[in-house]
């Protein structure tokens, strides 16, 4: 067992706009924390890994190319394996606990 400190908590990004941590990492899954405050762009692209994402802090939107919806405290969002998305609109500092399965980067892309 392990307890991760933090996971979910927001935290003020750097002068990116977006602030990505790992806090854990095996082979099948990661997790971390995912922060855009008011204002910010995602700049992320999409992932060779499904992701789960945990609001637990602010208010947004999340756009794909099939679906836009707002999002809020307690929202779980799943994005299968190279879905593109984005948080759009972040009118609340947006904190996001993110689970991916398996670990985020650890498959390679299929193109």
């Amino acid at each position: 067992m392990e307890i991760i400190k933090g996971a979910g908590t927001w935290a003020q990004p750097g002068a990116v706009g977006n602030d990505w941590v790992e806090q854990l990492r095996t082979s099948d899954l990661s997790v971390g924390t995912y922060c855009i405050p008011v204002g910010g762009r995602d700049t992320q692209s999409p992932h060779t890994e499904d992701e789960i994402y945990v609001v637990t802090a602010g208010r947004a939107k999340i756009t794909t190319p099939d679906r836009t919806a707002e999002v809020g405290p307690g929202a779980v969002i799943f994005v299968p394996a190279g879905e593109e998305h984005r948080f759009i609109d972040v009118t609340e500092d947006l904190a996001l606990l993110v689970v991916f399965g398996p670990a985020f980067g650890s498959r390679t892309s299929e193109s």
